[in-house]
């Protein structure tokens, strides 16, 4: 059993004022691997205090010393890429050789997109031609409280503390208790690195006992949350007492429209395949697949055949498969929505409630594809976070746009076809934050987020460090002639 109690507190490992020891899961085999503390308010209080001490020098850095402290950060990282994607796959259940690429290779990502924009970022600019002496200063806002999820644990860590460092502001990290051990690599990583002590500090903890009190302390000044729509609601609540600036990552349920004028095998196969990835366990995964009526039943069987050859195994063998869901929480209710689809009438054509044939032990969900569902169905409504699509036919792209924005959510939209003017028409069209067209990617430090309750701000590259970010306006200084 792998002992990591201790936090990372102003340069230091130290040892938890009021830990709660919590084992650690290794959701493949359902066994306790690990055991850290839950932090308490005193441990919070430690942890803030050293960052707010630390802000007023850590503020006035430079850009460029930042930048070395990014690029420090980002060899270190790039230097133990393997043992943290072993990391990931333990304690969330990614397969092995996804870890690498795409979970740590994230965190790899992002910083250097943050490195990118750093350096090409203008800390002081006229604010508009002809107004001489008329200035915008962009300054650090304070203190930030970052609180992390499970399912893509350096995706998001590195988003925010990246940012929030870029920016000249000191953080305190509270990362997922299911999915810690990423974290806690992390923080080794920064302290080789060299981060200077108190600018970056590490509390584990579960909401209540750790992120209330990141989200409600006067000496937090910023808030970044990444996890469900109602704890993002519980934040801001929290936060409002102390009018401090909160931004928020959460839920999505993004459609996906299958217009007939695409190649419908590639584009149906390419979806599903999308939906699955991860165990169905990213927020912008496209869960919703609606298919131009003509073309529906084909795509059902596409759908369908994607499914069934999509293969689940243990994370720690190489392939292409999908690994388990993270816990006995998660697989309870991804097993609960898929009996929900059953119960309300939608047609199952693959998968169902159950593990995979020749997996009794650990958490993993069979891939499921339902079709004939309806707007009503909760299959369409809510939130599954498994390897669960749900597919419906519409007649119109008017109708198909009425579908797709018929969610509380708004996070992702994705496109389907061969005409540009169409992609160009639905797009704008659409109420999401982020809209990819026939399995297009997005670049490198682009902004993610999304409308509605999907959140608000957006994470990545300039426009994630501007979350960490006052704007100052200077009126009256003109240099000497």
């Amino acid at each position: 059993m792998i002992d990591t109690r201790n936090f990372y507190i102003d340069g230091a490992w130290v040892a938890p004022l009021e830990g709660t020891d919590l084992p650690v899961f290794n959701p493949a085999t359902e066994e306790p691997y690990a055991t850290i503390s839950l932090g308490g308010a005193a441990d919070a209080e430690a942890a803030i205090a050293a960052a707010r001490r630390t802000f007023p020098s850590w503020s006035m850095t430079t850009p460029a010393e930042r930048g070395e402290v990014l690029r420090a950060i980002l060899a270190v990282y790039e230097a133990r890429a393997a043992d943290m994607a072993e990391a990931i796959s333990t304690e969330m259940g990614a397969p092995i050789d996804m870890a690498l690429s795409d979970q740590a290779g994230a965190g790899r990502s992002h910083l250097k997109a943050f490195i990118r924009a750093l350096d090409a970022f203008e800390w002081q600019r006229p604010m508009r031609p002809g107004t001489e002496g008329q200035d915008l200063v962009f300054e650090a806002a304070g203190v930030a409280g970052l609180i992390t999820p499970w399912n893509w644990p350096m995706n998001q860590v590195v988003l925010k503390v990246g940012a929030a460092l870029a920016a000249g502001c000191t953080m305190v990290l509270k990362p997922s208790e299911i999915a810690p051990m990423s974290s806690i690599l992390f923080a080794e990583i920064m302290h080789e690195a060299g981060v200077p002590a108190g600018v970056f500090n590490m509390v584990n903890g579960d909401g209540p006992g750790v992120g209330t009190i990141l989200s409600s302390h006067p000496d937090i000044d910023v808030v970044s949350f990444t996890g469900s729509t109602r704890a993002g609601i519980l934040i801001s609540k929290a936060a409002a007492d102390t009018v401090k600036t909160v931004s928020l990552e959460l839920g999505g349920k993004s459609p996906n429209l299958v217009f007939n004028d695409t190649d419908i095998d590639a584009a149906v196969a390419r979806g599903a395949s999308f939906c699955f990835a991860n165990t169905g366990q990213s927020c912008n995964a496209a869960t919703r697949m609606l298919v131009e009526r003509d073309a529906y039943e084909r795509a059902v069987e596409v759908a369908a055949a994607t499914a069934e050859a999509t293969v689940v195994d243990l994370p720690s063998k190489s392939g292409g498969h999908i690994g388990p869901l993270v816990s006995q929480v998660q697989f309870d209710k991804v097993q609960s929505l898929i009996q929900a689809g059953i119960d309300e009438g939608a047609r199952l054509v693959a998968g169902g409630t159950g593990r995979p044939e020749g997996l009794n032990r650990g958490w993993f969900a069979r891939p499921t594809v339902f079709a004939d569902a309806t707007q009503d169905m909760t299959i369409m409504r809510e939130e599954i976070f498994g390897p669960v699509l749900a597919m419906m036919p519409f007649d119109s792209e008017d109708e198909a746009i009425e579908i797709a924005n018929d969610t509380p959510y708004g996070l992702a939209a994705y496109i389907q076809t061969g005409s540009a003017e169409r992609a160009r028409r639905v797009a704008a069209r659409l109420r999401a934050g982020m809209i990819q067209v026939n399995g297009a990617g997005r670049a490198s430090g682009a902004p993610f987020g999304g409308y509605k309750q999907s959140g608000v701000g957006r994470e990545g590259g300039v426009w994630g460090i501007e979350e960490f970010l006052e704007i100052k306006t200077v009126s009256g200084i003109i240099d000497d002639a």
